[in-house]
């Protein structure tokens, strides 16, 4: 049964501020106890090089929120903010990006575009979510930032060019 349209419209627009207060912060875990449900499963596919499955709400604080983006694990000065979202009952397809730290030369911003898949399931809180983002232009933009002295040491160790192997070992079909 689809919850009323403003209450999906409230909690995407919540998310989309906990993303611009987490950047303040430099913490995103807190997200997960905010707007996931307890048994909440987050998908991320990695372009088919690594599946990220967060089965409930503490694997999501773990995975997605933490690892994958807190600032203790390379990504100082990174940014996530949401653009825009359509909904259609529960189902919310949101846009955002992948914002590196600083700007290129023409002033443009370091980043690469995704979409999120995400259901909402009552409470101002979500059931699912799988995001999606080309993983080959996600290597692309780290490699220009790490040409502009941008890109985390550890960042580029522990993530960039494990993903970069595990690309290529997929492509390969050694996988």
């Amino acid at each position: 049964m689809p919850h009323p349209r403003e209450e999906v419209e409230a909690a995407i627009s919540g998310l989309r501020d906990a993303f611009a207060e987490a950047e303040k912060r430099n913490s995103w875990s807190w997200i997960a106890d905010e707007f996931y449900h307890e048994d909440c499963v987050y998908e991320c596919p990695y372009g088919g090089a690594m599946l990220v499955r967060a089965e409930g709400r503490e694997a999501i604080r773990k995975t997605h929120y933490g690892r994958d983006m807190d600032v203790g694990s390379g990504w100082q000065g990174w940014s996530f903010p949401i653009l825009r979202w359509a909904i259609n009952g529960n189902l919310i397809i949101s846009e955002w990006v992948n914002r590196g730290p600083g700007k290129r030369p023409d002033g443009s911003h370091y980043e690469t575009t995704g979409v999120s898949i995400i259901t909402y399931g009552g409470d101002g809180k979500f059931s699912s979510q799988m995001d999606l983002f080309d993983i080959a232009h996600q290597m692309h933009l780290c490699d220009e930032l790490d040409a502009a002295g941008l890109l985390h040491p550890s960042l580029k160790r522990d993530w960039v060019e494990p993903m970069k192997k595990r690309i290529i070992t997929m492509l390969q079909g050694d996988a």
